[in-house]
């Protein structure tokens, strides 16, 4: 015989405002009881728990996690509680601002996202921190790598696009060139492709490589560049 189970009943954000203000409540924080209560939320539970947070006790709940928590406990609470845009935005900030300039983490997530979750980020970055991400990005990297960080940034990269094959044969052959077929690497070529073409191109490029010349792009990449600036090229 079947067994019924009963669904577990939904979670009312105004309930989890209520506990998360009684854990702050008294001397010191109930640590525990924050992260029983957000660690098994989703990130759009714990945006309606922000509101209503907002709308009960007139106080931004990120605030008083910031004040109430500290170390990887605060840095790992915050993430949660913003939504993957945010989340991204606020790890590009202190990567690009915090006593570690962590330029690799900046690269993977930039060179990672698509342009609308691009268009999306840059758009809460300004608004929340006040600055445009390109501006931090330019005061941060600099030469080759600030070039395509720029370009992901700032130019806009369609998917979906309409192709053009022929260019998408002629970048595979300057790759080619510029690669293996050169003694050593022209940079510049891989640097100007990878910053300039939308992914949907880089895709086409890919292709029409592999066809032309047996190979894998990867592999070449792999085998003609290094460092950060190949990270830059894989990611896309």
């Amino acid at each position: 015989m079947a067994t019924l189970t009963v669904p577990p009943a939904p979670v009312s954000p105004r309930d989890d405002a209520v506990q998360l203000y009684k854990a702050f409540k008294g001397f010191g924080c109930d640590t525990a009881a924050v992260i029983g209560i957000l660690a098994h939320r989703d990130a759009t539970q714990r945006g309606y728990i922000r509101q209503e947070y907002q709308t009960m006790y007139s106080d931004d709940i990120l605030k008083r996690l910031s004040s109430e928590l500290s170390g990887k406990l605060e840095t790992a609470v915050l993430l949660w509680m913003h939504d993957p845009a945010g989340r991204d935005a606020v790890i590009l900030r202190q990567a690009l601002t915090g006593d570690f300039i962590n330029l690799e983490a900046v690269t993977e997530i930039i060179c990672s996202r698509t342009s609308s979750q691009l268009q999306l980020l840059t758009q809460i970055y300004h608004s929340t921190f006040g600055t445009h991400l390109e501006h931090d990005i330019k005061y941060q990297a600099s030469g080759d790598h600030q070039k395509i960080l720029l370009a992901c940034v700032s130019k806009p990269r369609y998917e979906g696009m309409e192709v053009d094959r022929e260019m998408a044969a002629k970048d595979a052959k300057a790759l080619y060139k510029a690669g293996e077929k050169k003694l050593g690497t022209d940079e510049k070529v891989f640097v100007q492709t990878f910053s300039e073409r939308s992914r949907a191109h880089l895709v086409a490029i890919n292709t029409c490589y592999h066809d032309m010349y047996g190979g894998s792009l990867k592999k070449a990449i792999k085998k003609e560049t290094s460092g950060i600036l190949q990270r830059c090229y894989l990611s896309q």
